[in-house]
């Protein structure tokens, strides 16, 4: 089945549009950002987001589903995720129920080659995401997430996907998309990804943001936090993140401290602030006990 040709959104018609729908749907976007969603849309290519964990790669593609209207797909990728989880399976249960159905109504070639004709027809498939996306007839954002969690035999079900959208079922033939969905790859680098799949895709390094953006972050998500006291919370959080620590704060970590201060009507942050407020910040309690000699020498 030939692929439906598909304009480019308006508001991923080029990098200040994309920019622009991005801090509509209350995502901040750096240059570089903007940019790639723009060359993906334009070039239908998948997007690999690498960087380290919680620095908004998740939320940028909902973001982008958010800012064009499209349906959302999401596969969060584990170990030991196979191909009926990832791809599809058949509904054996269902199928089951047919074949007793059938042996009860005649016998014979013939009405068996009814029964196995009619039991691996799409009737009787279970799609799961990356089927799902392929066979979708809206525009579909398609977020595979933390892909580095996959085993390395099972990445390799995701080239055909990302190469000619399409999908091999034995049983029906190849099924190819009817409109490509705008595909975004996640990885927190926690093992490095073949190159086949790297040559699939363009590339994104979304690092922690800097102390100006985090604070604009700040400002966008906790509506009427002071401007002076954001200023504050991106400093202290970026010095945080210059210590040696087990895992260092994250963006959604920043805001959750933003919410705190706000709910206890804190208007300034000092050293005493966030000495009392590290467990929001931090994960690890060998990093509240670094975190905490470091600041009260």
């Amino acid at each position: 089945m030939s692929q439906t040709p598909v304009e480019t959104p308006p508001v991923l018609s080029s990098p200040e549009a994309v920019a622009d729908a991005l801090r509509a749907a209350g995502y901040l976007p750096d240059e570089t950002i903007a940019g790639t969603v723009h060359l993906a849309a334009a070039l239908e290519k998948p997007v690999l987001v690498e960087g380290p964990a919680g620095t908004g790669k998740t939320e940028l593609a909902k973001s982008i589903a958010l800012a064009t209207g499209a349906r959302l797909i999401r596969l969060q990728c584990y170990e030991g995720l196979d191909e009926a989880k990832a791809l599809y399976e058949w509904d054996y249960r269902k199928q089951l129920l047919r074949i007793q159905a059938g042996g009860t109504g005649g016998s014979g070639t013939e009405g068996w080659e009814d029964v196995e004709g009619d039991i691996f027809s799409e009737h009787y498939l279970l799609r799961r995401p990356l089927l799902e996306a392929i066979r979708a007839e809206d525009d579909v954002v398609l977020l595979i997430d933390e892909v580095d969690r996959l085993d390395v035999e099972t990445e390799a079900l995701l080239l055909e996907v990302l190469s000619d959208y399409q999908v091999s079922i034995p049983e029906l033939g190849t099924v190819t998309a009817r409109r490509r969905p705008l595909v975004f790859l996640t990885s927190n680098n926690s093992r490095e990804l073949s190159e086949a799949l790297k040559r699939r895709c363009l590339f994104l390094h979304v690092d922690y943001p800097s102390p100006q953006r985090e604070r604009e972050i700040v400002l966008a998500r906790v509506p009427g936090f002071s401007d002076k006291l954001a200023g504050q919370v991106a400093n202290s959080v970026a010095a945080l993140r210059q210590m040696d620590l087990k895992k260092r704060p994250s963006v959604s970590e920043t805001i959750d401290w933003a919410r705190t201060l706000q709910l206890l009507g804190v208007t300034e942050v000092d050293g005493d602030a966030l000495l009392r407020h590290l467990h929001v910040l931090l994960k690890h309690q060998s990093d509240i006990e670094t975190a905490r000699t470091r600041l009260t020498r």
